[in-house]
């Protein structure tokens, strides 16, 4: 409780002062354009990822002289019950606190993003999570059945982006960490997913990437259409969550975005990783991925996301993840969410196991709701739940049980 009285305090004390506002959905039609190019702010994602133009921009926008800067935040305080022989419960705390400015310079923009969360206080064997895998905690075995935590620091970056006409743009970003151009906006970023206080089975096919230590990215946009490409560190953050990692750029990506109208996002990318397992140097992967984020006009917004990710090891078989995610804010208070997920596992045993190295495809439906009872200045207070069904071979009855149902408890407090 102590960690997430100091995370709601934080949050609080970042409230509107004088001359700052809440964000609406119309907020960019009011001019705030984004930091990477000459168009809404709304259209920013995480690192340089797109989502649809309608979407409702979050946080607390203010403007100080030359200065236009943007504080978005959100903490969970969460009861996981993973069912099954596999299964935990743990109470832990999530939170994500994020810093965007933006400078107006002559047929120019500058721009910073800053993003740090308290994850690593829930240890670093992350919280229980069936059919998770990817990472470390101790540098020596796999996580299997948990979601890592994420790093103190998520990303430090910083952006230049010069205005060619009014619809075209060349920037460039770079950070330490950072995001590079691969996949689609981070989950905790997407408003289809952001709701929900567990991460993907899929994160690993489609944005874990979203913490690179090194990243540099260059980009052309044109109207509705941009084209970019990244030179990355492609290792996945070690167990050390508090740290600041300095590696070389040894991985590429390249993504194309195209926002075709104000209610659609579409992307597609690829990418080699040289060694982004800690426990697997020698293993380079090729990912490729696709998108399409659509804003349905119906109650208040209503976002669904559909994603495909692939990846091919330079050692083993290859792999697919499905994602279909989707959130409907009824009112002001009212949210119910679901992700639907098929993916290829081959890393659930420990080498010494019968089925270790086996691929085996698991299906994994959520549905959940959240209650925003509560208002403090910019800051909504809430209470949800979800709960989680699973499909799989049959040969895994015996080490996940037949039938397990997962469920999650959280208050949430969002800025």
């Amino acid at each position: 409780m102590c960690v997430r009285a100091a995370i709601l305090c934080g949050l609080a004390a970042l409230a509107p002062a004088a001359g700052a506002q809440q964000a609406t959905p119309e907020a960019g039609a009011l001019g705030m354009l984004g930091l990477d190019g000459p168009y809404s702010m709304s259209r920013e994602g995480s690192g340089t990822s797109w989502q649809p133009d309608s979407t409702p921009m979050s946080g607390v926008h203010a403007v100080h002289g030359a200065w236009m800067t943007m504080v978005h935040g959100q903490a969970d305080l969460v009861y996981d019950g993973q069912g099954g022989a596999r299964g935990a419960t743990q109470s832990f705390s999530s939170s994500m606190l994020m810093f965007m400015a933006r400078r107006e310079l002559e047929d120019a923009a500058f721009g910073v993003h800053v993003m740090a969360s308290t994850d690593p206080l829930m240890g670093a064997s992350g919280y229980p999570l069936l059919f998770q895998t990817g990472e470390t905690a101790n540098g020596r075995d796999p996580l299997i059945d948990r979601q890592h935590p994420h790093d103190l620091v998520m990303e430090a970056a910083a952006t230049y982006s010069l205005n060619l006409r009014p619809h075209t743009s060349l920037f460039v970003y770079a950070g330490l960490p950072g995001e590079p151009a691969l996949g689609p906006s981070a989950f905790m970023h997407r408003l289809s997913g952001m709701d929900e206080p567990e991460a993907p089975l899929s994160h690993h096919w489609l944005d874990s990437t979203h913490i690179c230590f090194g990243v540099v990215t260059g980009g052309y946009t044109w109207r509705q259409l941009r084209i970019e490409a990244s030179g990355f560190n492609g290792r996945e953050p070690d167990q050390h969550r508090y740290d600041i990692e300095v590696r070389s750029l040894d991985s590429y990506a390249a993504r194309l975005s195209y926002n075709p109208t104000r209610d659609w996002s579409l992307q597609g990318s690829f990418g080699r990783l040289a060694s982004p397992e800690q426990l697997q140097p020698g293993v380079a992967v090729r990912r490729s991925t696709a998108s399409a984020s659509y804003n349905a006009p119906l109650a208040m917004w209503w976002q669904t996301t559909l994603a495909w990710g692939r990846n091919a090891p330079s050692s083993g078989p290859s792999s697919n993840a499905w994602l279909l995610e989707s959130a409907l804010k009824l009112r002001h208070a009212h949210t119910l969410f679901g992700r639907l997920e098929r993916v290829t596992k081959d890393e659930l045993f420990l080498p010494g196991a019968a089925l270790y190295g086996r691929s085996f495809t698991v299906n994994k439906l959520s549905l959940g709701y959240i209650f925003d009872f509560a208002r403090r200045g910019a800051l909504d207070l809430g209470l949800g739940g979800l709960i989680s069904a699973y499909s799989y071979p049959s040969i895994l009855n015996a080490a996940y049980g037949s039938r397990p149902v997962s469920v999650m408890v959280f208050v949430r407090a969002r800025l």
